[in-house]
């Protein structure tokens, strides 16, 4: 029985690839991490005559840029390597599927390299900017600590409300794109008007939907900061550079966590299409039908 093809079954048969561009990721975002901190220490060091911690920061930057260089490079040849074995494998897999369809499936696996190969870093850059930002929080007041943790848990709360909408909305549009080869090979006029005008109702669907969530989660976060800022300043001896670093790290944390819906809205789309390119139904509904369907 052949394994699925999904996020899982990418990343263990490419592991090796995969695995080198996240550890840079990773590294990338650690030295990031380390720039205000070093920032810091070399204005120290120069107003005491040190030019020790300068050169900590200018190699700091340097090993910042040659790793951020190197995985652009790296990135676009390992994964455009994963997409065309993906392809061929799907190829291979369905060789008597209709055109249509099998043009929207390798379209559609293409999405799940793209998730591992743009969604992914930016989900490690959000996860070490909350880590960082969560801990220098409750080094201030343990208070705006648990009010990081209680604004994630209310951004997740929020998307499982539109978890089935998303997957739902998303079924639909894949459904339609799988009829396109065939819409624009019978060429009738009126026949792909009415798979645009389909295409382009699902397409506004999904970002209504977006907008709501995402407008759920502004709010949310809204609050945070406002939270933030008001148990700062009761905090016993704080300072107007403390009030600030509590409001930037606050921020950072907000922009880091919103990362997180995104990266779970792509899940959303992936999982169906993870099952759309399994089907073993070649056939499903005709082009007409789904047309009809959206009149």
């Amino acid at each position: 029985m052949q394994a699925s093809i999904d996020l899982g079954y990418i990343v263990k048969q490419f592991t090796g690839r995969i695995a080198i561009t996240w550890a840079i990721v990773l590294l990338e975002n650690v030295l990031i991490a380390l720039v205000p901190l070093f920032v810091g220490l070399t204005i120290d060091g120069l107003l005491a005559g040190r030019l020790q911690e300068l050169g900590w920061m200018a190699a700091i930057l340097v090993a910042l840029g040659v790793f951020a260089v190197g995985r652009r490079i790296y990135d676009t040849r390992a994964y455009g390597f994963i997409r065309l074995h993906l392809g061929a494998e799907l190829h291979r897999r369905y060789p008597t599927l209709q055109v249509s369809k099998r043009s929207a499936r390798l379209d559609m696996s293409r999405e799940l390299v793209d998730f591992l190969e743009e969604d992914v870093p930016g989900l490690i850059t959000a996860v070490v900017q909350i880590v960082v930002s969560l801990v220098l929080l409750t080094y201030f007041d343990v208070h705006l600590g648990l009010s990081s943790v209680l604004v994630v848990l209310g951004m997740l709360l929020l998307y499982a409300c539109f978890h089935r909408s998303f997957y739902r909305f998303n079924a639909r549009l894949n459904e339609q794109k799988e009829q396109q080869v065939d819409v624009l090979t019978r060429g009738g006029r009126l026949g792909v008007f009415q798979h645009l005008r389909a295409l382009r109702q699902h397409e506004v669907s999904i970002s209504d939907m977006e907008a709501i969530l995402y407008g759920s989660i502004f709010l949310l976060q809204i609050g945070f900061i406002a939270f933030n800022l008001y148990c700062g300043a009761g905090i016993d001896g704080i300072t107007a550079g403390q009030i600030f670093a509590i409001a930037t790290y606050s921020w950072e944390y907000v922009e880091a966590a919103l990362m997180l819906p995104i990266a779970l809205q792509g899940w959303s789309r992936l999982s169906e299409i993870s099952r759309r390119i399994n089907a073993v139904d070649a056939h499903g509904p005709s082009s007409r039908q789904v047309l009809s369907n959206q009149i």
